[in-house]
């Protein structure tokens, strides 16, 4: 069965847009523009950088355990009211962050701002999804799409920017003015959706999904810190997820009032969209997590050429949105989209295995544009299936589901590479360091004078090359694992069966 075609276009609907996306990028930045402010703010809160790690923390934990809550309460007291409160909630928050003076105070604070914050990428999309008929689903969702991905890619360059010129304390403060317009426009245009007071809350459903998602979550962010399953505390929040997520998933077998519901996971192409959503999550988002750090530790750019260099990947999601939202405006097969959108994709990660210490900045630049293309393209497309037979009222609640999963595979996808980056570094170090002896004739003659192996001067030069060095091989390989998990996805397009001509537009505005 497919959803229904008849829609009518809500009234002000550009202006609604442009409000539910204004909140949306603002939520998405927030994510990662306190990453490059953590020495600025440790200085300032007194803090150990264990502590500060706390500041992220915080923020991601509560987050993910208020996404998967954000469908019941829309459905419950309206989606209008719940957005127009988490947007509300967030930049009190935001600015309550800007305010703080101690430790204790920033910690409550953001999590506050990423409990209040949670609900607005799953219902501005599901606000963009009932503002556009079908056959412009397309364009809806390239529009959300810009400000969901394009956000954490500006975050660290604007966070540095702010940070530099100003005061860390504006990378809060910047929250409020966007979140006022945001709350004014959707107050005064957006519609309500109609209430389900007959739908009850399983509160046993929720406690055991948040109970996964949390220790989840802090198993993942504070694994490399702890040394992963060498760690009683890592131990402790891996048993802690295995048993939330086993008790949720019995919950929804068993239950007779299931947290999520069973009607969503029953559509096919919403299900085998929600699998690539965590797959492409997880391998596509390592990839943009990667680079900054790359260029920043081992090349030596400062943030803001950094910022610079990541920046035209945001014009390419753009331009690969943008194209696929009109090409499906017509007709075009999404599925055809996603095969080339992560055919470009695994080209970039190709180019990228093949990085060093002196590749050059254009290279990067055009190696990210085309790479922004790719993702671009396959996350409208993602989109489109996972919503091209599901029904009109279930698609808040389904929304919130699929943010979640990509909330999970990203932070699974960034805890992995970075995991594998650290061990391979070391394991690269030690290899490499066997081959500086006085015996090898090749180094003997290629070596610098400043290498010399009988003084502690030369031998430190020696360690600070090959730490270098063997963490740019570790980085070229981690590209060349995203690669090979990127290609090993493909198959799930088998999964999806979509309505034929389910982008077409209808006769009418065909003739338009």
């Amino acid at each position: 069965m497919t959803a229904a075609t008849a829609h009518k276009v809500p009234p002000y609907r550009g202006l609604v847009s442009v409000s539910a996306m204004m909140a949306t990028t603002m939520q998405a930045i927030d994510g990662t523009i306190a990453n490059v402010a953590l020495p600025h703010m440790q200085a300032s809160l007194s803090a150990t950088p264990d502590q500060i790690a706390w500041v992220l923390t915080s923020y991601i934990v509560a987050s993910a355990v208020m996404i998967p809550l954000t469908g019941f309460l829309a459905l419950r007291y309206g989606r209008k009211s719940i957005y127009l409160m988490s947007i509300a909630g967030f930049t009190v928050a935001s600015a309550l962050c800007g305010l703080a003076t101690t430790l204790d105070e920033m910690l409550i604070f953001r999590a506050l701002q990423g409990v209040l914050g949670a609900g607005l990428i799953p219902l501005s999309q599901s606000i963009m999804l009932d503002s556009y008929p079908d056959h412009e689903r397309g364009k809806a969702m390239a529009v959300w799409g810009v400000g969901v991905m394009v956000g954490p890619i500006l975050g660290p360059t604007l966070g540095g920017y702010l940070t530099e010129f100003y005061n860390w304390r504006w990378i809060f403060y910047i929250n409020v003015p966007f979140g006022v317009l945001s709350f004014i426009g959707l107050a005064l245009f957006s519609q309500d959706t109609p209430l389900d007071k007959e739908r009850k809350f399983a509160g046993y459903g929720y406690a055991a999904l948040a109970l996964g998602i949390m220790a989840f979550q802090l198993m993942l962010d504070r694994g490399e810190r702890q040394d992963w399953f060498q760690s009683s505390e890592i131990v402790l929040w891996a048993v802690l997820a295995f048993t939330g997520f086993y008790l949720f998933i019995h919950h929804m077998v068993f239950s007779k009032n299931p947290f999520v519901h069973r009607e969503i996971l029953r559509d096919r192409n919403f299900v085998a969209g929600s699998m690539f959503y965590f797959c492409v999550a997880m391998v596509l988002y390592t990839s943009m997590a990667l680079v900054p750090v790359m260029l920043q530790n081992l090349m030596g750019y400062p943030v803001l050429t950094t910022g610079m260099i990541i920046a035209p990947r945001g014009f390419g999601m753009m331009i690969g949105m943008t194209t696929v939202g009109r090409l499906a405006q017509r007709g075009g097969d999404p599925r055809l989209f996603i095969i080339i959108g992560l055919s470009l994709t695994i080209f970039t990660l190709w180019e990228m295995s093949r990085f060093n210490l002196y590749t050059g900045e254009f290279e990067l630049i055009w190696i990210g544009v085309v790479q922004g293309i790719g993702i671009g393209m396959t996350f409208v497309s993602l989109n489109l299936i996972s919503y091209s037979t599901l029904s009109t009222r279930l698609r808040t609640e389904a929304a919130s589901f699929a943010n979640t999963m990509r909330t999970f595979g990203s932070s699974m996808g960034i805890a992995v590479v970075f995991a594998f980056q650290t061990r391979a570094s070391q394991l690269n170090h030690a290899t490499l360091s066997e081959l500086f002896t006085p015996f090898n004739n090749a180094f003997n003659y290629l070596k610098p004078d400043v290498w010399d192996l009988g003084s502690a001067a030369g031998r430190a030069a020696i360690d600070a090359e090959l730490t270098r060095q063997a963490s740019m091989m570790a980085f070229t390989t981690d590209f060349q694992l995203v690669m090979i998990a990127t290609i090993c996805i493909l198959p799930l397009l088998l999964l999806v069966c979509l309505p034929k001509n389910m982008m077409a537009p209808p006769p009418e505005a065909a003739v338009e």
